[in-house]
């Protein structure tokens, strides 16, 4: 179709200003390009935000998404971000009760540590030294997936022959991951920590056929070449505040308050029109990158929308005076909370779960993670609060997906979240509740988010962090060169919902932007 005449121009409009939107408009813009971005709410960042959520209570937290993982190091410099992250000393804790007394697997602090966790749990060390072997074969993975993040998609057999383990292969690729649990692993609870890097977002069962647990799994272990999760010095809007302010030194407009309604293409031109509170406006575009949901994209397009997304977990924010008591104290809280916490993730309970909530069901044992960004960064409270003590917790709950709130999301999130910090007090030698900080209006600092809260607030597709199931990452028919790419030749995908997208990464900006610098190179 023709596209008007008389609306300004730019050479690429992005249409939302979350981090991938913001890693694409800096490259685009470094490399000479006219780059609007158009957000729709009052600041950038999307899900990738660090905001204030209690009442006159100076703690800045990372509201939605909170640790990095799959960032790669290259766009950090590539963009002379000022940002940084700090790692974990212990990986993970998990609190259990073994012959009627309190005890619980401690993952970190030394090799020597973590073998006498092992043995003190299970009574041997056998699943340690099958431990140290399955995640050293997850970190030679890592070491060769990671690099192609940010390259041309491999073929499927191109990835295989990088990877170059035909048994990694098959335990990562090819059969469902709980089979290489079972097969490696004795110990139950041990078991469900493995399993558990699975299920983050992703609703499956260890045996799903589709393996939409073995790709989740594979974006959680293969991060900077390691696997590693670490802390964001800031919080996560440190993140996102360096990319805006990468993209507007570079030269990109970034224009918040500003909604995209519609994108109209003929392939070689584009325009985009937007609303705002003063009325609409169109901008006219040689390429437009859509930083949101594939269901999104099928909205301004008008396109046919792809199958419905549907997101699966519960999010907690809190803040405490204090760190609880452990019932076993073996352990001190200070590293139990420094590390994920897992709480009702044993192999068979979180199969339970997802067998229960598959019914239509709560599960009657929440499984959930926590941990204390505060303790690795005390940086997001204020000198005040450090002083006295204060904490942050992060919970992020498992199996619970959009479905189960669709009849009352307030009551069913109110009934969950109670539930669910049942399950932590179990392993509390006092009550959760009798840590809570409170606000300036002496309500308890504590805020939870539904998959339907996050579809409200994010419009992330039935609350899905990844906007759909994640995708191995290697070229399948329709993925395009860069695994940006949409049916329209000027309409690239640089959201979660690309090839290689979900979590904070930056990859699908980097990508998108890489594919219109291509595109550029090939109509000189």
């Amino acid at each position: 179709m023709p596209v008007h005449e008389g609306h300004r121009e730019h050479d690429v409009v992005i249409v939302g200003g979350g981090h991938n939107g913001l890693v694409a408009a800096a490259y685009l813009a470094r490399a000479g390009q006219s780059v609007l971005v158009l957000e729709r709410l009052d600041a950038t960042g999307g899900a990738a935000v660090s905001t204030r959520p209690f009442a006159g209570v100076d703690a800045r937290l990372s509201r939605y998404s909170y640790l990095v993982s799959l960032l790669p190091r290259k766009i950090v410099r590539d963009l002379g971000l000022n940002f940084r992250v700090r790692g974990r000393d212990v990986s993970s804790y998990t609190p259990t009760e073994r012959h009627g007394r309190p005890t619980g697997l401690l993952v970190g602090g030394g090799e020597r540590r973590t073998r006498e966790a092992f043995t003190r749990l299970t009574g041997s060390d056998r699943d340690y030294t099958a431990w140290r072997g399955f995640y050293g074969m997850t970190g030679r993975v890592a070491k060769q997936i990671f690099p192609t993040l940010t390259e041309p998609l491999p073929s499927r057999d191109e990835l295989r022959r990088r990877v170059d383990d035909e048994e990694a292969w098959r335990v990562l690729f090819e059969e469902p991951l709980g089979t290489a649990v079972e097969d490696t692993f004795d110990d139950d609870l041990v078991r469900g920590v493995v399993l558990t890097d699975a299920l983050i977002g992703t609703f499956a069962d260890a045996h799903d056929p589709s393996l939409r647990q073995n790709r989740c799994f594979l974006y959680h272990v293969i991060g900077g070449g390691t696997g590693n999760w670490d802390v964001p010095v800031g919080g996560m809007g440190a993140l996102t505040d360096a990319l805006a302010a990468a993209a507007r030194g570079a030269g990109a407009v970034v224009a918040t308050g500003h909604e995209a309604v519609r994108v109209r293409t003929d392939g070689r031109a584009a325009e985009v029109t937007y609303r705002t509170a003063d009325g609409e406006g169109t901008v006219a575009a040689r390429h437009v990158l859509v930083n949101a949901s594939p269901q999104e994209l099928a909205r301004l397009t008008g396109d046919e929308p792809p199958e419905p997304a549907e997101g699966a977990q519960l999010k907690v924010n809190m803040l405490l005076k204090r760190l609880p008591r452990l019932r076993d104290t073996s352990v001190d809280p200070r590293e139990a909370f420094a590390g994920t916490f897992h709480i009702a993730e044993g192999y068979e309970q979180l199969a339970t779960a997802h067998a229960q909530a598959a019914s239509g069901s709560l599960p009657e044992a929440p499984p959930s993670e926590i941990y204390c960004h505060s303790l690795t960064d005390p940086t997001i409270l204020g000198p005040d609060l450090v002083q006295q003590g204060y904490q942050t917790l992060t919970l992020f709950g498992l199996h619970t997906p959009a479905r189960l709130f669709a009849r009352d999301n307030d009551a069913v999130r109110e009934e969950l979240l109670k539930s669910t910090l049942a399950q932590l007090d179990a392993h509390l030698a006092e009550p959760l509740a009798d840590c809570l900080a409170t606000d300036a209006d002496g309500r308890p600092c504590i805020e939870a988010k539904t998959p339907l809260d996050l579809e409200r607030d994010l419009r992330l597709p039935g609350g899905n962090i990844f906007h759909r199931d994640l995708a191995f990452p290697y070229a399948q028919e329709g993925t395009g060169r860069w695994g940006v790419e949409t049916a329209h030749p000027n309409v690239m995908l640089c959201g979660a919902g690309a090839v290689r997208g979900g979590g904070v990464s930056g990859v699908p900006g980097h990508n998108a932007a890489m594919a219109v610098l291509e595109a550029l190179g090939r109509s000189r």
